[in-house]
């Protein structure tokens, strides 16, 4: 197992930034190593990202130095995503059989974890808790869906609500997955912000030759990043989120921090862009 450490970016430093200095500090580019987990602690809303990619065996994630606490889960609760193939993830004693496109939500304190599977991928996002809430697997057929935009604006696209108020009680991290229609590229345009809750987004179903240009920095202040399939992004509280990809993709979102409404975020004109 490796863990990186991000430190906070303050937006004006971030309007300073070179291309090579963005990507180092709001893109995780490698997150999946074959037979080990990568994990990002970032103090961003001290989020942790993470990839784990078993091969030949279980990979077990327990102690991380970074959390402070004798087993990660100690003082934080955690989302999985199966993102590839299919494989088991054991939480303490517990094992749960799950598929791509399924969700895993992991309480606290629910002891080690543990990913099987050759040839399975699995994406997680872990937050600081104060309180145990039911572990639960959440298929895709599970979730909560919600269809947005359009063809005409080309981000017709369906919302599935997984780690989410409506379907199970968290602590605070909020998780879901958006998968955009065929023919549609863009996602959340007009942008927005939420000043509470930082974000992370993790890009999936682009082929090897297509890229997101995910917007990032101050309404005033934009920057982009090219990303390419199974990489991530910090997206910082004070910085807008959106993207458009030269095909359609699926994305998979993460949230922590003060609030866990999703419609508590603050618009932002497209003409007030910069």
């Amino acid at each position: 197992m490796t863990t990186e450490t991000r430190r906070p970016i303050h937006p004006e430093f971030a309007k300073t930034m070179t291309t090579e200095e963005l990507r180092r500090h709001f893109l995780i580019e490698d997150l999946f190593q074959p037979g080990k987990a990568r994990l990002v602690y970032s103090h961003h809303d001290r989020m942790i990202i993470g990839g784990v990619e078993p091969v030949g065996g279980a990979v077990t994630i327990d102690h991380v130095p970074e959390a402070g606490t004798e087993s990660l889960l100690d003082r934080r609760e955690i989302g999985i995503a199966c993102v590839r193939g299919s494989g088991e993830i054991r939480a303490g004693s517990d094992s749960y059989e799950v598929a791509d496109g399924d969700m895993l939500y992991v309480g606290m304190g629910a002891g080690p974890l543990s990913f099987s599977g050759d040839g399975a991928r699995f994406y997680l996002v872990s937050a600081p808790a104060h309180r145990t809430c039911p572990t639960r697997l959440i298929r895709i057929d599970d979730a909560a869906q919600v269809a947005l935009g359009s063809t005409e604006s080309s981000n017709e696209r369906v919302i599935y609500q997984f780690i989410h108020p409506d379907v199970l009680e968290t602590c605070q991290l909020v998780m879901g997955m958006t998968r955009l229609a065929t023919g549609s590229i863009w996602n959340t345009m007009p942008a927005h912000l939420h000043d509470r809750r930082s974000e992370v987004y993790f890009y999936r179903d682009l082929a090897e030759d297509h890229r997101v240009f995910h917007l990032m920095g101050e309404p005033q202040e934009t920057r982009h990043l090219v990303v390419a399939n199974h990489q991530a992004v910090i997206s910082p509280s004070w910085s807008i989120h959106s993207g458009a990809g030269t095909s359609s993709y699926t994305f998979i979102w993460a949230m922590a921090g003060d609030n866990i409404d999703y419609k508590d975020v603050e618009m932002v004109e497209i003409g007030g862009m910069r």
